[in-house]
C-alpha cells in the first residue's frame, strides 16, 4: 500500500502554501498587468485607426483645395492672357492712330514746304523771265509791266508739278 510520510505532507502544505503565495503576489499582479497591457495595445490600435482614417481624409480635402487651387490657377492665366491680348490690340491701335496722325502731319507739312518751295520758284522763275524779256527787248521793263507778264506768263505756262497735282485733286 502507500505510505504517507510526514516528509510527503509536508511537502505537499508547502507546495499548497508555495501556489497560495506565488497566486496573490505573483500571478494575480502579472495577470492584472498583462491585461492592462493588452488593453492598452487594442487603444494604440484603436487610435491609429482613427488617426489613419483622419489622414486620408484630410488627403482627400488637400487634394481636392489641390485641385480647385489648379482651376483657379487655370481661370486667372486665362484672364490674364485675355487682358493682355486686348491690352495688345488697344495699344496697337492707338499706335496705328497715332502714325497715322503723324503721317498725315508729315504729309501736310510737306505739302506746305511743296507750296512754299513752289512759290520761291515762281518768284524766281518769273524775275528770270522779266530780265531775260528786258535783255530781248533791249529795256527795262516797268513795275507794272512786269507783274502784268509775270502774271501773264504764270497763267500761260503749267508747271507740271502743279498739272498733275490739280489733275490729282480733281480725280480724289
Amino acid at each position: 500500500m502507500l505510505d504517507f510520510s510526514v516528509t510527503f505532507i509536508i511537502t505537499i502544505i508547502n507546495i499548497a502554501v508555495l501556489f497560495v503565495i506565488l497566486r496573490v503576489i505573483l500571478f494575480k499582479p502579472v495577470t492584472k498587468f498583462m491585461d492592462e497591457r493588452s488593453k492598452q495595445v487594442q487603444e494604440s490600435i484603436e487610435q491609429s485607426e482613427k488617426d489613419k482614417n483622419q489622414a486620408k481624409a484630410m488627403l482627400a480635402a488637400y487634394e481636392a483645395q489641390l485641385k480647385t487651387a489648379e482651376t483657379e490657377a487655370e481661370a486667372i492665366i486665362h484672364n490674364a492672357r485675355d487682358h493682355a491680348q486686348q491690352e495688345a490690340e488697344r495699344i496697337i491701335a492707338q499706335g496705328r492712330i497715332s502714325a497715322e496722325a503723324i503721317l498725315t502731319s508729315a504729309r501736310k507739312e510737306l505739302e506746305r514746304e511743296h507750296q512754299s518751295a513752289l512759290a520761291v520758284f515762281r518768284q524766281e522763275a518769273a524775275a528770270l523771265v522779266v530780265a531775260a524779256t528786258g535783255r530781248l527787248l533791249g529795256r527795262e521793263i516797268k513795275t507794272e509791266d512786269n507783274r502784268q507778264y509775270v502774271d501773264m506768263l504764270l497763267q500761260e505756262m503749267s508747271f507740271p508739278d502743279e498739272s498733275s497735282r490739280i489733275n490729282d485733286a480733281g480725280r480724289n
